[in-house]
């Protein structure tokens, strides 16, 4: 029997998560909160999970009695070393402290130009190397039964696993996709400062239409692969919505599963989130209008009880559809709602959300940029959030909503299809409407679908209903864990056939 650690038992499951960010260590969207939580809510159910994460600015400081577990000297382009230690919750960490990759301004993707960093190859590729040593035991005295990939910044481990001469040792790997847009493109010259092989770069290895993708190395070469809701797993074997690898997506369909996202319940808690000026709970539903005229008050908009405050906390972007709340605004404030929004993104939506709040400061709020703790606010003091999007894997923010009684208004694609009861009729009558759905995704029906919402807060009794029975979902980790560890037992017991 091999020995545990951190005193876990010596049968636990081990698996290494390889990813490119996780809360609370850094985060730029949704991933990082997956690959905060899942690990946490896998340890009940008997698995030691390892998160592998690059040494961005600032994230050694955040661990818990870091110590280094192996040298890694010339790691493309200059020394490192793997180091390991805990966050303030228990996590387990390992981290990549390679300053000539990592150490920085700017995000962990992005330099202050608001660019890609022009060697994300290579700091991605030194991600996945030291997941695929790690995954053979090459690396200190843990060595996983299983790897669990992040989206394209992770999916190279698979092509290091597949290309070492020690293959048949490799361990299983899932490849988790939690948005098939990125795609990790690179020009192919790049192959040999990634230290792969001709034979990589063959149509049916990463080659993609003239250019490298790390994505496709996932997707061809891990043993499974997953993506973040069962209706966007439906969605990306289509041509519509594959976004090129519909047709090798379909060729590995038996092999791919949708788990929808849970959140973190505990940080996410109305009856004791710390950022709120007043808890609530479903039971004490009433204490929501403190939070929602303090928010008013922060925001500078008129404190009023009498109109429907609906929210935004998004990326800024196209994919959000939220052009598409700018071209419905002038119906939507028709109504006499007000409008708070919070996100960074594309420059023309920033100036474009702005103009609206000079164009009517009594009825629309713009932050630009992101602040957690505002967003918490947002969140409980809400009546309703705006989810237009496009496509959408999962999302996180109609979670929070459900969460706080902030009713979610959301286009039924992906995720949001999968985690939102649209508020018709019937569901009306059998009292297990959530929120509302609306499509196709257009201005039109986006307007319509939040004048369906207002009409509904406008019937306290109807509203309060669908507020108590949203904030009774089931969104947690902890389902969702229990069907993660059901495919990981499915895929060690395929390999072990």
């Amino acid at each position: 029997m091999r020995s545990g650690v951190d005193g876990l038992p010596s049968d636990y499951v081990k698996i290494l998560f390889v990813t490119p960010e996780c809360y609370p260590l850094v985060k730029t969207g949704g991933l990082a909160d997956v690959a905060g939580a899942l690990p946490m809510a896998l340890g009940p159910m008997g698995v030691d999970a390892q998160v592998l994460l690059p040494g961005y600015p600032g994230v050694r400081a955040q661990l818990h009695s870091a110590q280094r577990v192996a040298r890694l000297p010339g790691l493309f382009g200059g020394n490192a070393e793997l180091v390991r230690g805990t966050t303030a919750h228990g996590l387990s960490v390992m981290l990549i402290d390679a300053p000539h990759l990592y150490h920085r301004p700017g995000g962990p993707y992005l330099g202050p130009d608001g660019k890609d960093w022009p060697d994300n190859h290579l700091r991605f590729a030194a991600l996945s190397w030291v997941g695929a040593q790690l995954a053979f035991g090459r690396l200190g005295d843990w060595k996983p039964d299983l790897v669990h990939l992040h989206d394209w910044q992770a999916a190279l481990t698979a092509a290091y696993l597949r290309f070492d001469k020690e293959r048949a040792a490799a361990p299983p790997t899932v490849l988790t996709i939690h948005n098939l847009a990125f795609q990790g493109l690179f020009e192919p010259s790049v192959r040999k400062a990634l230290q792969l092989p001709a034979e990589a770069m063959h149509v049916d290895g990463m080659e993609y239409w003239g250019t490298l993708s790390f994505l496709k190395a996932g997707v061809q070469w891990a043993s499974h692969l997953s993506t973040v809701s069962p209706t966007y797993a439906r969605e990306i074997l289509t041509p519509n919505d594959g976004m090129g690898f519909d047709g090798l997506l379909r060729a590995r369909s038996n092999e791919l599963t949708g788990i929808v996202n849970g959140i973190d319940t505990g940080l996410w808690d109305p009856e004791t989130d710390p950022h709120l000026a007043a808890p609530f709970s479903a039971r004490k539903l009433t204490a929501k209008a403190k939070n929602t005229a303090a928010l008013q008050r922060e925001l500078g908009l008129p404190v009023r009880s009498d109109v429907p405050v609906l929210a935004v906390v998004s990326r800024l972007t196209a994919q959000k559809g939220l052009d598409l709340l700018l071209d419905a605004l002038p119906r939507v404030l028709a109504t006499d709602a007000q409008l708070v929004v919070l996100g960074t993104g594309d420059t023309a939506l920033e100036a474009d959300f702005r103009d609206a709040a000079e164009a009517y400061p009594t009825q629309v709020a713009t932050v630009i940029g992101f602040d957690e703790a505002l967003s918490h606010r947002l969140q409980a003091g809400a009546h309703a959030m705006v989810v237009p999007s496009r496509f959408e894997p999962c999302g996180l923010t109609q979670l929070y909503g459900l969460r706080y009684g902030a009713i979610p208004v959301v286009a039924r694609v992906g995720g949001l299809a999968d985690t939102v009861i649209d508020a018709n009729e019937a569901a009306l009558h059998d009292g297990v409407a959530t929120g509302v759905q609306f499509s196709p995704v257009e201005a039109d029906a986006l307007a319509v679908a939040i004048e369906r919402t207002i009409e509904l807060f406008r019937d306290k009794v109807a509203w309060q209903k669908i507020q108590k029975r949203a904030m009774s979902r089931d969104v947690g980790w902890g389902s969702r864990a229990a069907q993660y560890e059901s495919l990981y037992a499915k895929v060690l017991a395929g390999r072990a056939q």
